[in-house]
């Protein structure tokens, strides 16, 4: 894991400017229709009709596959139009490349673990294929003990897990801010790759690689990235997810 505990990445966590705007939940469902083929001149013809077995079957293959990002306010685009945070470049990515999924922006500005724990069941709901979970930033920044987030970290990932066990998940490691102690930094940035081992799941390493700390790529408050950052959290997110696909 990279570690980061220059002065910059103290100035980072200053001033979060904790909110709660609306979660962008979009799910699209596409189903086939039948069609059918009438002709005036032509010998009558039995036209072919499918059974609801292959109806369904229709859909099935047709609906788009659902990868829900579920974290706080550096999911949910905090400062930036919809279309500028890496949740949408994400699903620009997929559509790109010609892959069936379909992203869900599940952000709440200002999450903790505690509190992604409590909504996640609400959230299990909508079907799931890949879930990327980005919790944590929050509890370093108010200095809740790591040992309280791996918990309930691994709370959310066996509530994914019981309700679909075969979705693929991906965790996105933090920082804490350096301010908070070498003991406290060293033991949140420990917590990732403790979890991502203990449930066999994908690993990203800091989600804000090459953004944090650099004042250009981020906004005036310190924390959340530009839409320039979050192009660049988008690419390193896509290093880790497109193997999953």
């Amino acid at each position: 894991m990279k570690k980061t505990r220059s002065s910059s990445i103290s100035s980072m966590f200053k001033n979060i400017e904790i909110t709660l705007p609306l979660i962008f939940l979009v799910l699209f469902f596409l189903s086939c229709g039948n069609e059918s083929a009438t002709t005036s001149s032509a010998p009558k013809t039995t036209p072919s009709k499918s059974t609801p077995t292959e109806e369904k079957e229709s859909e099935v293959t047709t609906k788009k596959k659902s990868i829900v990002f579920f974290g706080n306010s550096l999911t949910a685009g905090y400062g930036l139009d919809p279309e500028q945070s890496f949740v949408y470049l994400i699903q620009k990515k997929l559509e790109e490349a010609g892959l069936p999924y379909q992203t869900v922006n599940a952000g709440l500005s200002g999450e903790t673990t505690a509190g992604g724990n409590s909504r996640i069941d609400w959230i299990l709901r909508q079907p799931i294929d890949i879930f990327v979970l980005e919790l944590g930033g929050n509890d370093g920044l108010r200095g809740i003990a790591p040992t309280a987030s791996l918990k309930n970290l691994q709370s959310i990932i066996d509530k994914v897990k019981k309700k679909y066990p075969s979705a693929k998940i991906l965790l996105a490691g933090m920082e804490a801010p350096p301010n908070m102690g070498t003991k406290f930094t060293s033991e949140f940035r420990d917590m990732y790759p403790k979890l991502a081992k203990a449930n066999e799941t994908k690993l990203i390493p800091f989600l804000l690689d090459k953004v944090g700390g650099i004042p250009e790529l981020n906004q005036p408050d310190g924390i959340h990235p530009t839409a320039k950052g979050n192009e660049i959290i988008a690419e390193t997110i896509w290093k880790y997810l497109q193997p999953m696909l």
